[in-house]
């Protein structure tokens, strides 16, 4: 969205694509991914705008998992929110609950299409420099996780199809992260 983050991006090897997924549509979203072999979702809204956190975290989202199907795309990496889901128990009057309303909402939908889905729900995310190391499990208490380190594991679940239809709860910890991964 940002045409200033296109050189971080351009030096990383990967070809910047500058688009506001907040208005595209899934024809448009369908014809940026055509020929990729995996989409991971971690657009988010940032906060702040109830309706923008709706239009991005929840109606985006949706529109680029139609938007995947429509353009072959059947691998799906969603980054989502520890403890995301039906029963997230944020309060309607708290300032995160539209968030983790959308993102209830969107993994919801994720479940029940035909994609090749893996749901990663970090805890709070820091920008400290990721250590490669995390603790996964569905009983983990709430903690902190780099967003570094939640990149690595979005693109570690891409090579383990064991993971498919999983929801990984993730914080920081001591556990290499594909040795995590690949214990679940």
């Amino acid at each position: 969205r940002n045409p200033g983050h296109a050189a971080e991006v351009a030096e990383t090897g990967a070809a910047p694509v500058v688009a506001d997924v907040e208005h595209l549509g899934i024809e448009e979203i369908a014809d940026t991914i055509q020929g990729h072999d995996a989409l991971v979702w971690s657009a988010g809204a940032g906060g702040g705008n109830p309706a923008r956190t709706y239009a991005v975290d929840r109606g985006a989202a949706i529109r680029s998992m139609g938007a995947a199907q429509e353009a072959g795309v059947t691998r799906y990496v969603m980054i989502s929110s520890f403890g995301a889901g039906a029963g997230h128990g944020v309060a309607r009057d708290d300032p995160f609950f539209p968030y983790a309303e959308a993102k209830a909402t969107a993994d919801n939908y994720l479940r029940g299409t035909f994609l090749s889905w893996t749901i990663l729900g970090p805890s709070a995310l820091t920008l400290d420099p990721g250590t490669g190391r995390i603790e996964v499990g569905d009983d983990l208490a709430p903690g902190r996780v780099s967003r570094e380190g939640v990149a690595r594991v979005a693109a570690a679940v891409l090579d383990v199809p064991e993971t498919i239809g999983r929801f990984i709860a993730s914080n920081n910890g001591d556990t290499p992260i594909e040795d995590a991964i690949r214990s679940l």
